[in-house]
């Protein structure tokens, strides 16, 4: 038996289009199953980074928040992957989130981002990628990427070498 993968990536944003870009260069690299939750404050970034992770996997409209609706499922033209965009900021917890075909929505194969995944923890894979968004005095961002399991840690891999090449001064950490 092996430990699962663990590995981190710090990195920062100066504009909201930068943390789209980042957003962009992951969206490109995710494949069907991928976990990612993103954890922040209010106005932090998660929908910005959510967009453009859309952006880069190839949505076929643009997503947007669904706080009022609580899940959007998107599609791209490529191929019939699907993509969940899910907010649980105005859900209680977990119980209330499987009401909503949390664990059907997970069982399909599909590509699901959380926003606002700490009030689901019980829920949530134990392969991941969680994204902590954390606003900045001078209204930057720092992003603070942590995998989980081996399938996330290659995909985080994918993207500290995709950042290198961009020359975006990421740093990473981990095994």
């Amino acid at each position: 038996m092996t430990a699962a993968r663990h590995c981190e990536l710090h990195t920062n944003s100066a504009t909201a289009q930068r943390t789209e870009a980042l957003g962009a260069a992951l969206g490109g690299l995710l494949a069907p199953g991928d976990v990612i939750c993103l954890s922040g404050e209010l106005g932090a970034g998660k929908t910005v980074f959510s967009r453009g992770l859309g952006a880069g996997w190839g949505a076929a409209v643009p997503l947007s928040s669904p706080t009022y609706n609580l899940a959007h499922e998107h599609v791209r033209t490529a191929d019939s992957t699907r993509l969940y965009h899910l907010d649980f900021y105005r859900i209680s917890g977990s119980r209330e989130a499987e009401t909503l075909g949390i664990y059907e929505i997970l069982d399909s194969g599909a590509i699901v981002i959380f926003e606002w995944p700490e009030r689901v923890l019980e829920i949530l894979p134990a392969e991941h990628l969680w994204i902590d968004i954390m606003l900045r005095e001078d209204d930057g961002r720092t992003l603070h990427f942590r995998a989980q399991g081996e399938r996330h840690a290659a995909l985080l891999n994918e993207l500290r070498q995709a950042l290198v090449v961009k020359g975006s001064g990421a740093h990473v950490t981990g095994d």
